[in-house]
């Protein structure tokens, strides 16, 4: 079967087809400018010439029957006919608490992404957006929802439930969800194999690095402590996001500032992290040349970063028990050796060891960073967020309804 995999964002659309026989990519592309002027398809087929065109996108449907068209051409399309595309899978990012798992899309489904607006703003209108254009540019057409939210279901109320009265969880599900998931689910599980350990009781660390940042700690690829929270803006110190601050300096800065509270996390999502330290830039690139020219400012900025990601490591470490990897992964953790060295440096004292000469060399590929002496393995996993979409579309798709999805069904007023 081939599955056709869509990440929707408000004026984009990133797509995939894959090959579920051997898993390979046949094509993928991005839609740009959708609404706007300028509108870009850039497809890229495997094994033809790159396609773009400029051409006006007014809406997502028209983007989605761009793409169809561009699947089906005679010259740089990749199949006959839509017929072969078995099922299309969406990267949702917020369920709440309603949907805990991949699921296949219903009007019930729908209305919980709905519900979900307020606690993924910028996302899940979009992604929203996205399955409702393709149930009208390919009527009948399976449609599955993955949540980057479903990895952190999996944590126990001790590690999700922040030390607020009950109210604010049970009428407005404030908790932490994590995200990042299905990066983090696929990498975890990837370490297992890859690193022969337990498939049920392997401990692994996954640090998914990039201008968004997340950790998350699992045992047998079950999620048991995530950094970020109820919304992206919990954790680690990121590109442009602060990471972990005191609550109160919302507070402090919006009664300083005279501005909203909208105002605020406004700048300590986009205003902050990585870019503010620095005075560089949120691009590690950047920061690593300044570091190596010798601004200070950048020093510290990328010392403080590692500082943050080591403390999260060491928590997970003790949480876990004492982990059996510790795995890097995203943009930053797979092309970052300077990062993946300094983190490693501060762990040396729990017997952690790397060979700095594979650590020069691994760029965007997977490899074991650790010496056969070291207590903790260390590796480099590329992730693949388009593949684990695929994987769980194929298995919901072709799997017999599990009793548990039939709360799926209920029309959309029962939500």
């Amino acid at each position: 079967m081939k599955i056709l995999v869509l990440n929707c964002g408000s004026s984009s659309l990133k797509y995939q087809l894959i090959d579920m026989e051997d898993e390979s990519v046949l094509a993928k592309g991005l839609c740009e400018r959708i609404g706007i002027d300028g509108s870009k398809l850039t497809h890229r087929p495997t094994g033809k010439d790159r396609y773009e065109i400029e051409t006006p996108m007014p809406n997502h449907q028209v983007a989605v029957e761009l793409v169809l068209q561009a699947l089906l051409s005679k010259d740089h399309g990749v199949i006959e006919s839509a017929d072969e595309i078995g099922a299309v899978g969406h990267r949702v990012l917020h369920g709440g608490k309603e949907i805990t798992k991949s699921c296949v899309v219903t009007p019930y489904v729908k209305a919980v992404i709905r519900e979900c607006f307020d606690l993924g703003p910028l996302h899940n209108p979009a992604n929203l957006i996205g399955i409702e254009a393709v149930e009208a540019a390919m009527p009948g057409k399976p449609n599955v929802a993955v949540f980057d939210t479903s990895f952190g279901m999996g944590m126990e109320p001790k590690a999700y439930r922040y030390a607020i009265p009950d109210k604010y969880y049970d009428e407005y599900g404030v908790r932490r969800y994590g995200f990042h998931g299905t990066s983090h689910d696929f990498v975890s599980h990837e370490a297992l194999k890859y690193l022969n350990l337990d498939p049920e009781k392997g401990k692994v660390i996954v640090c998914h690095l990039g201008n968004g940042a997340s950790i998350s700690a699992s045992v047998g690829g079950v999620c048991v402590d995530t950094s970020m929270g109820l919304t992206p803006l919990e954790g680690l110190i990121m590109g442009t996001r602060s990471g972990d601050v005191d609550a109160a300096v919302v507070q402090y800065i919006t009664n300083k500032e005279g501005c909203t509270v909208n105002d605020t996390l406004n700048i300590l999502n986009k205003q902050s992290g990585m870019a503010a330290l620095s005075g560089v830039s949120s691009d590690f690139r950047d920061i690593e040349a300044a570091i190596n020219a010798g601004n200070e400012k950048a020093i510290m900025a990328m010392d403080a970063y590692v500082h943050r990601l080591v403390k999260y490591i060491g928590a997970y470490n003790t949480i876990l028990k004492g982990a059996d990897a510790i795995v890097f992964t995203a943009g930053v953790g797979e092309n970052g050796p300077m990062v993946r060295r300094m983190v490693c440096e501060y762990l040396e004292f729990l017997g952690v060891k790397i060979n700095e000469e594979e650590n020069l060399k691994a760029f965007g590929k997977q490899v074991v960073l650790s010496t056969p002496d070291s207590t903790i393995k260390v590796a480099v996993i590329p992730t693949n967020e388009e593949l684990a979409i695929a994987r769980d579309t194929l298995k919901l798709v072709l799997a017999p309804k599990a009793p548990e999805m039939e709360e799926n069904d209920k029309t959309e007023n029962e939500i």
